[in-house]
């Protein structure tokens, strides 16, 4: 790569300057001899790009980068600014200054110079896609046929494409793209996670679990842990719940490993699925582990809801109470908190200020100079664009750290302005994670006013059902009849409680029964 890089910049930039005849139609008369002819400024500007051409070449990229940030301010150099400021935008990125080299790409590319315009939105594109920036890609690819690109290129330009279509809700075109990412790229694998999520939102769950299935196999020898098989299990086990195949869907959800990042997730939504299926036992001792102190700082308000209908199909009703009761204490002071932040501020500066808080926080200071609780905070961190706008920011402020800790560097010219570039480049930012804050706060208040009236039809037939159950005991109906051919595990599984005086039988005038220790739900 360096090699060819060099190759290019040699075959660059050894091209004759234009002469003073051709850029001067009418000399003008001079009284005086100047003390440079235009002959000694064109043979010092011709050196001294020599000389920055040498520098490339031995691998001198700072020093070249600054002389060529120079000369590509240089007025007599207009006619050779484009091919200037392409190599000026290589020797950064050799510097890993990826934001202040794709300033230099997009002026090249508005020149529309038929060779270098070209060259740097080739450029330009692999810089977007290291710094995640999806205006700097959109804008690269916006101005160039996809089939000129590169072949080396087009498997990062049509999976950036398919996140971008994607995020636009445009699903058969996303998949598509998806679809055309090559096996031995290192997109592939997310190519094709994304590509069965794109599928799931088109309501295609069968082809979305052929591409999971797809992702697995290719990944079989890989680690129990291993991220991408890990993803693909996951995203099988969502197709086959949208299909509405529970018990696949719980065997799915059983096999995400324990020590991932997704298990927490995995254990919930097989909580649906064991709902769906009246496997309610189940369902409750997954309860047990998502409601531990653990996972105290997890936003899920809907887990509780769920754990509620799960004790009132049961008839658990004392339970219930208490995870109602639990629901209203954790999430009533959360939604306050949230109306009050949002009638208190709209300044996007402010809702960013607190999000920037909770991202920089130690574990140890989760509740220091919060506004907003900070299950709220790490749940808006977790959002997809939240967490690749963060993940931008962090990559601008690496860039400014390598130029701060050049004292030299940092003093010139040309680190001045990439200073310049990444204060913009970082405010600008920031004020649209402050944008996009406020929108999920917004949907978190709806979200939770919303189960607050789902808490009160839950409360509702509660209430109901402790009324119902208290006629039955009255007229003596609440002993339910067992049917002696089916397995005693059937009833425990959901949720009768035999006592231990097994095989004895109740005499009364109706018939035979077996004592069961809690009213059956009809």
């Amino acid at each position: 790569m360096k090699k060819l890089l060099l190759l290019l910049i040699a075959s660059s930039l050894v091209v004759p300057l234009a002469s003073s005849a051709q850029r001067k139609t009418k000399p003008r008369a001079r009284t005086t001899a100047p003390l440079y002819n235009s002959n000694t400024r064109e043979a010092t500007l011709k050196n001294q790009l020599s000389n920055a051409l040498r520098m490339a070449q031995g691998g001198q990229y700072e020093a070249a980068a600054n002389n060529l940030f120079t000369l590509s301010r240089r007025s007599e150099l207009a006619a050779e600014r484009p091919q200037i400021k392409y190599i000026l935008g290589t020797m950064l990125m050799e510097l890993k200054l990826n934001q202040t080299a794709a300033f230099q790409f997009v002026d090249v590319i508005r020149t529309k110079h038929p060779k270098y315009s070209k060259l740097a939105i080739e450029k330009l594109s692999i810089v977007a896609d290291t710094l995640g920036d999806d205006t700097i890609l959109n804008y690269a690819i916006s101005r160039v046929d996809l089939n000129d690109f590169p072949s080396n290129l087009r498997d990062m330009i049509n999976y950036r494409l398919g996140e971008i279509r994607l995020r636009n809700r445009e699903f058969r075109q996303a998949a598509e793209l998806f679809g055309k990412v090559s096996f031995g790229s290192s997109y592939y694998f997310q190519a094709l996670y994304n590509k069965g999520l794109a599928e799931l939102e088109e309501n295609q769950p069968s082809l979305a679990i052929g591409t999971f299935n797809k992702m697995l196999d290719a990944r079989r020898k890989a680690p129990v842990t291993d991220t991408n098989k890990v993803a693909a299990q996951m995203g099988l086990a969502r197709a086959l719940y949208q299909k509405q195949d529970w018990e696949a869907s719980i065997e799915a959800y059983a096999q995400v490993p324990r020590d991932t990042l997704m298990w927490h997730d995995a254990v919930f939504e097989q909580s649906w699925a064991m709902l769906r299926a009246a496997r309610f036992r189940s369902a409750l001792s997954n309860f047990q582990t998502l409601h531990s102190a653990y996972y105290e700082d997890f936003y899920m308000p809907e887990s509780l809801l769920l754990r509620a209908i799960v004790y009132l199909y049961i008839c658990k009703y004392d339970e219930m109470e208490k995870v109602l009761s639990l629901f209203e204490k954790t999430y009533g002071p959360v939604r306050s908190k949230i109306g009050d932040f949002l009638k208190s501020t709209n300044e996007a500066s402010a809702f960013y200020a607190e999000i920037e808080k909770a991202h920089y926080m130690k574990t140890t200071d989760k509740s220091s100079n919060l506004r907003l609780p900070y299950i709220v905070l790490r749940n808006v961190l977790d959002q997809g664009d939240v967490k690749r706008s963060m993940h931008y920011l962090e990559k601008l402020n690496q860039e400014r750290a390598r130029v701060e800790s050049n004292p030299a560097f940092r003093a010139s010219p040309l680190g001045q302005y990439a200073l310049k570039i990444l204060a913009n480049r970082g405010k600008n930012t920031k004020f649209a994670v402050g944008d996009m804050v406020k929108a999920h706060l917004l949907n978190m208040r709806v979200e939770l006013r919303d189960l607050y009236e789902q808490a009160g039809f839950i409360r509702y037939e509660m209430i109901t059902g402790r009324k119902e159950s208290i006629k039955k005991k009255i007229s003596g109906k609440d002993i339910e009849q067992i049917d002696e051919n089916i397995d005693r595990q059937f009833y425990i599984q959901n949720g009768y409680e035999y006592y231990p005086f097994q095989g004895e039988y109740w005499l009364d005038e109706v018939g035979n029964y077996h004592y069961l220790g809690k009213q059956s739900c009809e």
